[in-house]
């Protein structure tokens, strides 16, 4: 009798599915791991709110951090996650915020389905979207060795995208440049909550250090890292002109191009420490 074959499991938040992989060989089937991609649902105090294209997996610190980046509490203290419920149609996080908070939510209803590439899909109103976020509190100068010692770590805490090449991570450091927390999803935004989310549970202090993103610097990225108080937020891509100005609005550090070595700042470069300036210390 032939022994049966065990296939390794999957990384968690990946599937494993059959690939065709063509070459001038000719073509065979291997098993791959595929990025799972899947609606969230979340509801408040019984009333749904928004439904985001995300993999699952963190979905706690999902829920906490999309709750506290997006203004809808204060803080995590605030949230009570009741239920994840799975189903065949996808996953559902039940809530439950203070009833004035809720009341709060009809001015800020997304329209149904929200989409894990887009921040801001289905929000009812510009005011909405352009909601000016408080000037960073905290005032650390990061050195820019510390930035990209951060980067350099970053590349090996990414299980799931070494596994399928999908998805996005956002990470926190503190000012040496160590990385402390990671998240992983397909959407750079869900990954950015997550962190948010981890960092809130974990009463890690989003002023005390910056965060990194493997994606490009889009306006909602930035408004999030302003509204926790992240004071800086480096981004491997470009920003846009509208995290700019977000970003020099809220005393957020922002950074583009962070990658093999180098980096742009685009706003607030008096909070980043120049390599020549630490070489002359």
């Amino acid at each position: 009798m032939n022994a049966r074959i065990r296939h390794p499991e999957p990384t968690e938040g990946a599937a494993a599915r059959t690939v065709q992989r063509r070459d001038g060989k000719g073509a065979h089937n291997v098993r791959d791991e595929v990025a799972c991609e899947v609606p969230v649902a979340l509801h408040y105090n019984d009333q749904p709110f928004a439904v985001l294209m995300a993999t699952p997996r963190d979905l706690a610190d999902l829920a906490v951090g999309f709750s506290v980046s997006e203004a809808l509490i204060p803080d995590a203290g605030e949230l009570q996650i009741e239920a994840i419920d799975e189903s065949i149609d996808g996953i559902a996080i039940r809530m439950r915020i203070p009833e004035p908070r809720h009341a709060a939510l009809a001015d800020r209803q997304r329209a149904l389905p929200g989409y894990g590439g887009c921040g801001i899909c289905g929000s009812a109103s510009i005011e909405a979207v352009l909601r000016a976020p408080p000037r960073i509190a905290s005032t650390p100068r990061i050195a820019e060795t510390a930035l990209h010692r951060a980067l350099d770590a970053l590349h090996e805490c990414q299980p799931l995208n070494a596994a399928t090449g999908a998805t996005h991570a956002a990470g926190f450091a503190d000012r040496s440049g160590t990385l402390l927390l990671v998240r992983e999803d397909v959407g750079r935004h869900n990954a950015l909550d997550k962190l948010v989310g981890a960092m809130a549970t974990q009463g890690i202090d989003a002023g005390s250090g910056f965060a990194i993103v493997t994606s490009r610097a889009s306006y909602e990225l930035a408004m999030k890292a302003a509204h926790v108080g992240i004071p800086l937020l480096a981004a491997i891509s470009a920003p846009t002109t509208l995290a700019i100005a977000l970003a020099e609005s809220a005393d957020l550090c922002l950074v583009g191009f962070a990658r093999d070595g180098h980096c742009a700042v685009y706003a607030h470069p008096e909070r980043l420490i120049p390599s020549s300036a630490e070489q002359s210390r």
